[in-house]
């Protein structure tokens, strides 16, 4: 009997040691890529944008084996041109993305695709330099929705190389300003490649 309760014993201390080793937290840093789309209104304004840079910072829990949720902080900047019959504008742009997601993950040895859905805010904040054309323009937040697909290859247990499209769909900016109305909605495509740290 005391040879069982023994072994007992040393399995319960085993599965605890093993569950509190267990990887449940990551965050990530990668560096990102923002692609605005042009888009034609109904309102004779036409938007543009040159690609920008970034960084994206990611905290992730793990909440089943497959399953779990996300926080991301992005931060870039790139230039938005608009133009109609009556103006030729340009906005240099801070960008700042703050949204949630859940993340579903595949698991294939070293190699890890996932999924993931949420939403959030970007904050669209203008840049007073000569880059920006005129002074009308405020900043904006608008609500978001994400989507996005990625492959992260586990380079040891504790850091994996992240590969990610992201799709960001948003209001178009008008920056406060009603010249810049629009009334349309767009996709931002944000690719992203960076380390995760897991612990």
């Amino acid at each position: 009997m005391k040879k069982f309760a023994l072994v007992a014993f040393l399995l319960a201390v085993g599965v605890v040691a093993g569950r509190a080793q267990e990887s449940r937290q990551d965050v990530s840093i990668s560096g990102s890529g923002v692609i605005e789309p042009f888009v034609s209104s109904s309102t004779d304004v036409k938007v543009s944008a040159n690609r920008g840079l970034g960084a994206l910072i990611s905290y992730r829990f793990m909440l089943t084996p497959r399953g779990a949720v996300e926080a991301n902080y992005g931060y870039s900047q790139n230039s938005i041109h608009y133009k109609a019959p009556s103006l030729d504008n340009k906005v240099n742009t801070r960008l700042q993305e703050v949204t949630a997601a859940y993340v579903y993950n595949f698991n294939f040895h070293n190699f890890n695709p996932f999924v993931e859905a949420g939403g959030g805010a970007l904050m669209f904040g203008n840049i007073r330099n000569i880059g920006t054309t005129t002074l009308d323009v405020k900043s904006q937040t608008t609500i978001v929705g994400l989507g996005g697909a990625g492959l992260a290859y586990e380079i040891s247990p504790s850091f994996d190389i992240r590969v990610e499209y992201r799709a960001i769909f948003s209001k178009v900016p008008n920056f406060g300003y009603t010249s810049f109305n629009t009334n349309r909605y767009y996709v931002v495509n944000n690719p992203v490649i960076g380390v995760a740290y897991h612990f």
